[in-house]
């Protein structure tokens, strides 16, 4: 049987306004809306805190229901495997992984660390000495792009201080302020304090360079490290949805993905389009988890 949506729909986001899953939920709501793909109302729900897992708790009170949907991130997967949930994400309903982004390295104006070659000296030489500021949580993406630049400087993963906040605003504003050395956030966090010329960026973790403010950054690659990151965001349901549900966001989703204000959201974030769904996504989820693993081993951050 055909299922379609009778209420609101819900966009929940673990971020503050502003933040990067909110930037997410607002693109994704408005080119529902723009569009007229659900005949009901879309809403977006900030439910900031506790490294975006206060949103989940959120969505859990909602099994079976449709017309909730969570914008997930890899942060799911790593906040199981560190321990810093205790639920397994995997009892949620995937719908769609939608694009991916990546991890801009920012300092602030003034300070010394001129390039990435820069900061790879300083972590060979001391790297006790660097702090890093990052969001969402321990050993998620930004936080993996980060390890992935120590080790080429030959240093120990753990030596670092790093400090999380539960927005990349918050991370960004902690450069600003003097309080770590570098920020490793989603690109288009920075953007505001680059134009202000409060920060400049000394990386990227993309294949390719980025457009404008970050045209003339080389990425990491280009700078000898081994470092091509990307932070995937999707839409997940809560557990239970039928069938008929999951069918129909994903015909709404593979709509979203052609309308313009979706592509304008792309290019205005520093967005990639990487869209799968159905069996592909559950391949896509499992594979990505035993790298996780592999990775966060390492790290001293794997739990379970």
């Amino acid at each position: 049987m055909t299922w379609k949506p009778e209420r609101q729909i819900e966009i929940v986001a673990g971020t503050p306004p502003g933040g990067g899953l909110d930037r997410a939920a607002r693109a994704l709501a408005n080119a529902i809306e723009a569009n007229r793909l659900v005949d009901v109302a879309v809403k977006v729900v900030n439910v900031g805190g506790d490294g975006g897992r206060k949103a989940w708790t959120y969505i859990d009170r909602y099994a079976d229901d449709a017309h909730v949907l969570g914008i997930s991130s890899p942060n799911m997967i790593a906040d199981y495997l560190t321990g810093a949930t205790q639920s397994d994400p995997a009892r949620y309903t995937p719908l769609a992984i939608l694009y991916t982004e990546y991890i801009a390295f920012v300092v602030a104006a003034h300070s010394v660390l001129r390039n990435g070659d820069d900061l790879l000296q300083r972590l060979a030489q001391n790297a006790t000495d660097v702090t890093v500021a990052l969001a969402t949580s321990i050993g998620n993406s930004n936080h993996i792009a980060l390890a992935g630049v120590i080790r080429h400087a030959g240093a120990d993963t753990r030596a670092v201080t790093i400090r999380v906040f539960d927005t990349a605003l918050d991370a960004v504003a902690d450069v600003v302020a003097g309080n770590a050395d570098v920020g490793a956030i989603t690109a288009a966090s920075a953007v505001a304090e680059l134009a202000a010329g409060r920060l400049r960026t000394i990386g990227v973790s993309a294949p390719t360079r980025l457009a404008d403010p970050y045209a003339a950054v080389p990425t990491w690659e280009e700078q000898g490290v081994d470092c091509v990151v990307g932070s995937w965001r999707g839409a997940t349901g809560p557990a239970g949805l039928s069938p008929g549900q999951i069918v129909f966001w994903q015909s709404v989703f593979a709509a979203t993905i052609k309308t313009t204000e979706w592509k304008c959201a792309l290019a205005s974030h520093f967005w990639t389009e990487f869209h799968i769904e159905g069996a592909e996504l559950r391949a896509y989820l499992q594979r990505e988890r035993g790298a996780m693993r592999a990775i966060l081993a390492p790290l001293g951050l794997l739990a379970r």
